[in-house]
């Protein structure tokens, strides 16, 4: 054969070695069982390769330091009775991608999410939402043995809520805004959106802003940002009046569990120094406008125009529930639906979206179990099953029990 008809078939021949002799990639899981699990996906073979008993009774969820290598897991025991807390755990990752326990810091009860945020100097910091704590608290890294939190912001209610899950404050989620200047926590129990402002003296301390109110009976539970990146704050000073008025287009999608419902926001940076909240739509995600009774929206991320909302206890697809695309428009950033697609799995709490855009793993509490899809990176549509794994066992639907969270190492 000549060369040049070698050619081809050697290429094709390096590019098949190429996709084959692809290091692992290593994810991490929480269950409410007290394990945090390394998972192993290798082609399309997802193993568990580590079982860790730590992070307290309820590890809940997991936010990585890619820089220092560590993850930290919030453990969800506790109330907000001061007589009772929960953990926050410092997990060291080896070059296995297996974790080691480091430092235990004790912290306020019901720790279900976190961030991580910068206050100057390269200094960081964690911010902690307490579902059943009824609080937010803040940490400076890298923790310590038996530090303490920096600060922590507890809730009262001045209002019944409308239904019994709201039967007090109960902050789901707390993410940074696009400058990094600013916490905003969805609080289902109270139906507002908390928001503080990172202080720029380096301290890492936060101070509390007008919180902004969601529609009665709302519940709202997770959001997201929405940039045009004209954002020019990067080369600017430190102050939050600098870095705020280079801010472009900026919009926030907030994913409702009570209602039900998205709700979008127009996002401004007034010279008070705190956001400003403007709502311009409220849909329902789900395909012919109407949630089945007893679903409910849980997790939300999105890349470039592309949203994705998990829904849990649907069953939209056999005894599996769903997750949807939601499209977002260039004139007005109002969202609409675009198709919906099984969660290979019961309860789908979290999800995650890789850096590189082309895989998606959700972890389905319930059926406790990790399974990654497939995204198209080009059309943002989401494909075929890639693996799935049992993580420790199945939970009951409506319980603190099952898978909680789950995270890709990267």
């Amino acid at each position: 054969m000549h060369l040049q008809t070698l050619l081809p078939v050697l290429s094709a021949l390096g590019a098949t070695a190429a996709i084959t002799s692809k290091p692992p990639v290593h994810l991490w899981a929480t269950h409410y069982n007290g394990n945090v699990y390394t998972l192993t996906l290798k082609s399309n073979d997802l193993s568990i390769s580590q079982t860790l008993d730590t992070c307290g009774d309820m590890p809940s969820w997991l936010t990585l330091d890619a820089h220092t290598r560590t993850v930290y897991c919030s453990d969800e025991t506790g109330t907000a009775d001061p007589s009772t807390h929960g953990s926050l755990t410092a997990l060291h990752v080896n070059p296995d991608g297996t974790l080691r326990e480091g430092a235990v810091a004790k912290a306020v009860g019901g720790g279900v999410n976190s961030v991580i945020y910068e206050a100057g100097a390269g200094k960081k910091f964690l911010a902690i939402a307490h579902y059943e704590g009824s609080a937010i608290s803040t940490f400076a890294l890298p923790i310590k043995q038996n530090q303490p939190a920096l600060q922590a912001f507890h809730f009262n209610l001045t209002r019944p809520g409308k239904v019994a899950q709201q039967d007090s404050p109960h902050p789901h989620e707390v993410f940074l805004d696009p400058t990094g200047s600013f916490i905003v926590s969805p609080d289902l129990g109270a139906d507002l959106l908390r928001v503080y402002a990172i202080e720029d003296d380096r301290s890492g301390k936060l101070s509390e802003c007008p919180s902004v109110n969601v529609t009665f009976g709302s519940g709202p539970r997770h959001g997201v940002f929405w940039t045009d990146g004209s954002d020019r704050s990067a080369g600017l000073g430190s102050t939050h009046s600098q870095k705020t008025e280079a801010v472009g287009e900026t919009m926030m999608y907030l994913a409702n569990e009570i209602g039900g419902t998205m709700m979008v926001f127009d996002v401004s940076y007034p010279r008070s120094g705190c956001l400003s909240f403007e709502k311009t739509q409220t849909m329902v995600p789900y395909p012919g406008g109407v949630m089945p009774e007893g679903a409910t929206p849980a997790a939300i991320s999105r890349i470039g125009d592309d949203f994705y909302v998990s829904i849990r206890s649907d069953q939209g697809f056999a005894s599996s529930d769903s997750m949807v695309v939601l499209d977002r428009s260039p004139e007005d950033g109002s969202l609409e639906l675009r198709d919906s697609s099984s969660a290979l799995g019961k309860v789908p709490r979290t999800f995650v979206i890789n850096r590189a855009g082309d895989l998606v793993a959700i972890g389905n509490q319930a059926s406790a179990t990790v399974a990654i899809v497939r995204r198209d990176p080009k059309t943002g549509n989401l494909g075929q099953e890639v693996a799935t794994v049992q993580v420790g066992e199945p939970g009951k639907v409506g319980t603190a029990e099952g898978l909680s969270s789950v995270i890709w190492d990267e």
